[in-house]
């Protein structure tokens, strides 16, 4: 077999499970015991598998996820091989029949129509041609967004608004906030703003961490004509659930999160029926308007990246969507536990089932800017050797972000608990 062969054998393999690279590299952890981890042995079999800095305690894992360790090497392999066989091999066979076998993996996985869907580089690119490219904007329409949405997506919406005419509300996420809290304040924004054409809702909050109740405000939403565009960078492959499970008919999505790919992969997703409603990209021609794909035109990708998503997302099978985010879950519980009754640290996120994954909050008492939580993040860092990150927006002031990987242990929490303790009687 010439290596142009293996190429395409090596892409087509990782989509089947058929490279045996994970199974191997993962004790406990095969495709023929799917969701098999439930050990703390199966779950330190798992953690092993992350080559991470022991010089650090990373728990700030919601910016991107570590790629594991089988993950990594395939995403090595397949940067040799096009290093060899360059635009040959991309030009004959990945740019083609590659994409398609990509987006046809992504279908499964996402519960949809490959032909509704697009790959880009990351929830970010998606949610922008989504946002900026939205048809239906009137003069003297509405767009909605909340103030705990991501920060990118919420410029894009005011340039929407700027080039149609359109107003903006904007909706304050209550705090401390519920799932209940969260759909009265969106059901009293729509009845405010009876001329509200599209809203922006956030799954998981990148800020806070809380999980919006989408399926029941897109319900609302869709009463009252109102169009919503879904971020799913944060909830994707952390939370159990197919794409029409929420009833969005525009989604954009990453995979470099927490499915564990490499950066800069990521798909937006648009409702076969609605397509005609979000533009063209900037008059693409490489493909008809009537495919979803002329929504997107990145240029060059990094192919590299996207030959690996198949290992990534074989192994994120291997371990199972809804064990990841039960472990994930037990992590962030057992430091939230111990640090909610400490005088003077407030966590942000709620307890209530549903209502948080890995991603959770907390600020000092009196430290609600973002300048002295950004002062405090690096004192974790220089004092007690624990990376998190300072982030702003919630309404009673910035806070500090926490977010364990599968490849964190009990005893680096132990670490983040002394600390605050240590923090919380200091001031």
């Amino acid at each position: 077999m010439d290596g142009f062969q293996a190429g395409r054998r090596r892409l087509l393999g990782a989509a089947a499970g058929m490279t045996g690279m994970t199974a191997m590299a993962v004790p406990g952890v095969s495709s023929a015991s799917p969701g098999a981890p439930s050990s703390a042995a199966d779950w330190e079999a798992i953690a092993q598998s992350y080559d991470i800095a022991g010089d650090i305690v990373n728990l700030e894992n919601a910016y991107y996820g570590i790629m594991a360790r089988p993950v990594a090497e395939d995403f090595k392999r397949n940067i040799d091989y096009l290093n060899r066989y360059n635009s040959y091999y991309l030009r004959r066979r990945f740019d083609r029949a590659g994409m398609e076998q990509l987006r046809e993996l992504l279908a499964t996985h996402t519960g949809v129509a490959a032909e509704e869907l697009a790959i880009t580089r990351g929830a970010t690119e998606s949610l922008q041609n989504l946002i900026c490219n939205y048809r239906l904007l009137k003069r003297g329409d509405t767009i909605m967004y909340a103030n705990l949405d991501y920060d990118a997506m919420q410029y894009a919406m005011n340039d929407l608004a700027q080039r149609s005419g359109a107003k903006v509300a904007l909706v304050k996420i209550p705090e401390p906030v519920n799932r209940q809290a969260a759909i009265d304040v969106y059901e009293q924004a729509l009845r405010q703003h009876p001329r509200t054409r599209l809203l922006l809702l956030t799954h998981v909050n990148h800020r806070t961490g809380f999980v919006l109740p989408v399926v029941e405000i897109i319900k609302l939403a869709k009463a009252r004509g109102v169009d919503v565009i879904l971020d799913v960078a944060q909830s994707w492959g952390q939370l159990d659930y197919k794409l029409p499970d929420l009833g969005a008919d525009f989604i954009g999505a990453n995979l470099h999160k927490w499915v564990g790919a490499p950066l800069g992969t990521g798909f937006l997703y648009i409702r076969k029926e609605r397509l005609a409603d979000i533009g063209v990209e900037r008059g693409d021609e490489d493909y008809p308007a009537s495919d979803t794909r002329s929504r997107v035109h990145s240029g060059t990708f990094n192919a590299a990246a996207l030959m690996t998503v198949p290992a990534a997302l074989k192994l994120h099978d291997d371990i199972g969507v809804a064990n990841r985010g039960r472990r994930l879950r037990e992590l962030r519980d057992y430091w939230v536990r111990q640090v909610r009754g400490l005088d003077g640290v407030q966590v942000l996120t709620p307890d209530d089932a549903g209502s948080y994954g890995a991603v959770t909050s907390f600020r000092l008492r009196g430290h609600t800017t973002f300048e002295q939580n950004a002062a405090l993040v690096n004192r974790l860092v220089e004092q007690y050797r624990i990376f998190t990150v300072a982030r702003k927006g919630p309404v009673g002031g910035a806070c500090i972000r926490v977010t364990p990987g599968l490849f964190t242990r009990t005893a680096d929490l132990d670490q983040l608990v002394a600390a605050l303790r240590d923090l919380s009687q200091k001031g």
